[in-house]
């Protein structure tokens, strides 16, 4: 029995890794896609764009957290 065809199936693997990173990690300059995002937009994006009140809001509305901490959060931003 010969060995010669041991080497390929290395290859193939070799080939698969790299295509299903270029396919995961190429899209956004090598950052996984979960990364840098929040509601479909882009974290920069959405910094630029909302205000820290509105963000509290939406937090509250949310329900991450309390009527307390919202309204000493609100003092905190304000002041």
């Amino acid at each position: 029995m010969s060995w010669s065809g041991w080497w390929i199936f290395p290859m193939i693997m070799c080939i698969a890794m790299v295509i299903f990173c270029l396919l995961v990690f190429g899209r956004r300059g090598f950052r996984p896609p979960w990364m840098g995002y929040y509601d479909g937009h882009h974290s920069s994006e959405r910094s630029e764009s909302e205000t820290p009140l509105e963000i509290l809001k939406k937090r509250y509305a949310n329900g991450e957290i309390s009527k307390e901490e919202f309204e000493q959060i609100k003092i905190d931003i304000s002041s």
